[in-house]
């Protein structure tokens, strides 16, 4: 963790268990983590090492079965599941890597939807989803629906969606796992830009030692146990041309 922020994520003795069949499952045997705010940390490990339990506790999807997260000053666990959902979509913007987008919505509609949520009015709703869709490089496409989009710029609706409530920090799960690699670019520079001249924390899950490399660190998941090694981050492409 950086010296230089406070924690924005303090997890202590973290477990969660899972039944299968007669079976007792836990892929987060005692897990302790910090991370800084305005880090960009990468998660790497094999299938079933509890990567992406992790990110759904942190982003308060899910609940652990012992155990304290604390997430920007706030203790998950105490909260209802309804005070959870309104922290959730104030705090926390989360990009799949199946995009998530819903078919019968186009870009600019897609992006409101957290928004739904919020007393905003429709004309500032409108106003905010051009802002986010405007950041990634998407202005052209707001009335495009997704099946007249590529994956690429799906995955970049996404993250507009992800960033419209101005969350603290962004959960990434494998985001660039369906993308050809030019689309792949994009999309890590655009989480490069967000961490480096917005401070956003970024968390990023992925198999990809290429997308790893972008963070600051990375930590490895296996078997409920950590382990860390020093990360030299590649240079955005804007970067890398400059």
């Amino acid at each position: 963790m950086s010296d230089a922020n406070p924690p924005i994520v303090e997890i202590r003795e973290l477990r969660k268990t899972f039944l299968s069949g007669e079976n007792r499952i836990s892929p987060l045997d005692g897990i302790n983590l910090d991370i800084a705010e305005g880090e960009f940390l990468a998660i790497m490990g094999p299938s079933g090492s509890g990567k992406t339990t992790l990110m759904n506790i942190i982003a308060g999807i899910d609940r652990p079965s012992s155990g304290t997260v604390r997430v920007a000053g706030v203790s998950l666990g105490q909260l209802s599941d309804a005070k959870l959902s309104r922290w959730r979509n104030r705090n926390v913007g989360y990009v799949f890597q199946q995009f998530n987008l819903m078919p019968v919505l186009n870009a600019l509609e897609n992006v409101e939807l957290p928004l739904l949520l919020s007393p905003l009015k429709h004309k500032l709703r409108k106003r905010q989803a051009t802002i986010a869709l405007t950041a990634v490089g998407l202005e052209d496409r707001m009335h495009h629906f997704p099946r007249q989009l590529s994956g690429g710029q799906q995955q970049r609706v996404a993250i507009a969606r992800a960033i419209v409530t101005d969350p603290r920090i962004l959960v990434c799960d494998e985001p660039t796992g369906n993308l050809d690699r030019e689309s792949e670019e994009d999309v890590l520079d655009i989480l490069t830009q967000l961490n480096q001249r917005f401070g956003k924390t970024i968390i990023l899950v992925t198999h990809d030692p290429h997308a790893a490399a972008r963070a600051r660190r990375h930590i490895t998941l296996d078997k409920g146990v950590f382990s860390e090694a020093p990360t030299q981050p590649v240079k955005s492409t804007a970067e890398q041309a400059a």
